[in-house]
């Protein structure tokens, strides 16, 4: 059983590593498609005129032709297809699970063959925009006179901004950061977006104009609510998830105890990366995509020795199969069908103490045995929530702590919208909160200019 002393120091310290291994550990994870690269693997597409893998994209990106275009060697024209459905493109091609949406629905995989590397070819098209002389695509039509309230410029919030800003609006963005981008700048692993990409994607939306932001400004209940409703034609609440889970055991207030998210945005904005301090050894107990971030990125610190368990087994794990294979490259130790019970030591955490479970009849229970891993860091990666406390008098209508709408993101309070992950029966993906922006902001602009 490893050593779990109460009265040791926990090994916790900066500058494991030398520059060099930080460099290589925090390089980009999925390197770019060059020219070659591209114009091969495009030409692998079947181009099919009723292709699943565009159905399976929640932004409804015909991909089918922003391939074609690839292939002929017209990248702004592959860009313009994929932003005009997807406006933050850029990074979706980074981070989406593709495996589980486009790819996985790929033809090929019929065929015996891989699946087109469908999220490649799209940041290949992106990129390449990006880094062209002119990278912006769209004008704002004819000013309408409407100024619309925007709260959160996390995905929801920017894409919401952007269409309606395209079709003539005037757009505030509410944001507490200090820098726009939500869960794009604070909540994604580095090696995801490397070279400052949230910031730049955020600067390529906000360059169509009559977009500005306020940041420092917090949502704060239903007098926020009420001031927004007076001052602007219509509100968008793009709130995302800010409330994390927590444990419910002993020890779990320990100073080296922490939240998996914090870590993560700790990560995201120090100017180098040797100067964040990790422990030696790491428990992160989670299963999604945020657990995964974490653990990784605490081996690619220096940490010797990365934990991440689970309560369930890996069929249902948040984390899709190539992220708990990705963590597993990355030397990350994967244990299933374990609970916490007690985060072990006095003034730190030493350990943490679990038990197995065996899923008997459709529940959980415990099966008697247990399981001690020694920590000098914790970190809680169990899912975030909505705080909804200072939702309760506002009078918007509630599901599961998250605010109901109907599909175009309309909540049952007059001039007031809502998206992305604090939209009930979402799926929690970028991708998706991308949509939500959109519907909404065309549904805002239908009613405020009679359609």
């Amino acid at each position: 059983m490893p050593e779990t002393s109460s009265t040791a120091a926990p090994d916790i310290r900066a500058g494991r590593l030398s520059a060099a291994q930080y460099a290589q550990h925090f390089a980009d994870a999925t390197p770019p498609l060059n020219a070659s690269q591209a114009m091969l693997e495009s030409e692998r597409c079947l181009y099919c005129f009723d292709a699943p893998c565009q159905t399976a994209c929640p932004t409804d990106i015909d991909v089918p032709s922003f391939i074609k275009s690839i292939s002929d060697g017209n990248l702004r024209g592959a860009a313009r297809t994929i932003l005009e459905a997807n406006p933050l493109g850029g990074m979706c091609a980074r981070v989406c699970p593709t495996e589980v949406l486009c790819e996985q629905s790929c033809v090929r995989n019929t065929q015996t063959d891989t699946p087109i590397q469908i999220g490649r070819l799209q940041r290949h098209a992106v990129d390449a925009l990006m880094a062209s002389a002119q990278p912006q695509l769209f004008t704002r039509a004819a000013p309408t006179g409407k100024r619309i309230a925007v709260v959160g410029s996390g995905p929801a919030g920017l894409a919401c901004a952007h269409r309606l800003a395209r079709l003539g609006n005037e757009v505030v963005i509410f944001d507490a950061k200090p820098k726009a981008g939500g869960l794009n700048e604070y909540g994604l692993a580095s090696y995801k977006t490397t070279d400052d990409f949230a910031q730049k994607e955020v600067q390529w939306l906000l360059d169509i104009g009559g977009i500005s932001i306020q940041n420092g400004w917090r949502f704060d209940g239903a007098a926020s609510l009420d001031k927004l409703q007076t001052e602007y034609d219509a509100v968008f609440l793009g709130l995302g998830l800010s409330k994390v889970q927590a444990l419910g055991v002993p020890g779990e207030a320990l100073a080296n105890v922490r939240n998996a998210v914090d870590f993560i945005a700790e990560l995201r904005q120090i100017e180098h990366v040797n100067q964040l301090p990790v422990g030696r050894r790491v428990v992160v107990i989670g299963g999604g995509m945020t657990a995964v971030d974490a653990a990784v990125q605490a081996k690619l610190l220096g940490a010797e020795e990365v934990h991440m368990v689970y309560r369930r087994g890996v069929e249902t794990m948040g984390a899709s199969a190539a992220e708990q294979e990705w963590a597993q490259t990355n030397g990350v130790v994967l244990h299933h069908w374990l609970t916490p019970v007690e985060v072990l030591g006095s003034s730190h955490a030493s350990g943490v103490r679990f038990a197995e479970q065996a899923l008997v009849d459709g529940k959980l229970q415990a099966t008697g045995k247990e399981l001690v891993l020694g920590a000098d860091m914790v970190f809680k990666a169990i899912g975030q929530k909505l705080d909804d406390s200072p939702l309760q008098a506002t009078g918007l209508a509630l599901q599961g702590g998250r605010i109901v709408t109907a599909e175009d993101g309309k909540t049952n309070l007059n001039g007031v919208w809502a998206g992305g992950d604090c939209r009930a029966g979402g799926r929690d993906l970028t991708v998706e909160a991308v949509e939500h922006g959109k519907r909404a902001a065309e549904s805002m602009h239908k009613e405020l200019n009679h359609g």
